[in-house]
């Protein structure tokens, strides 16, 4: 889960880029995740990992390391309390494969 499969023509790391700067998209992305999701030309596993919080299979077809921590903490909260620590916990967990993908 290093930078050896790194693969920058992932559609993702543009949607994660873009989250972090778009407030709009943000908003957008918290309500209607999937219209977000169908302006990026994602890979169709690439898409499927993002909808089943699949980070592992992410970071196997090549996701920036870094750009998949951002992802879950917009995904699951970014605020300084429980939203963090929720995002977190479900990156690592699904990098481990325990839990479920929700």
């Amino acid at each position: 889960m290093g930078f050896e499969n790194f693969d920058p023509s992932l559609a993702g790391h543009d949607l994660v880029q873009d989250l972090k700067w778009d407030k709009e998209l943000r908003a957008l992305f918290a309500c209607d995740e999937a219209a977000v999701l169908d302006r990026y030309a994602l890979r169709p596993e690439e898409r499927k990992a993002i909808e089943e919080r699949d980070f592992r299979t992410l970071y196997d077809l090549g996701f920036h390391p870094y750009l998949g921590g951002q992802l879950a903490r917009f995904i699951y909260g970014n605020d300084a309390g429980g939203g963090a620590i929720t995002a977190v916990n479900k990156l690592v967990e699904s990098l481990q494969r325990k839990g479920t993908s929700t």
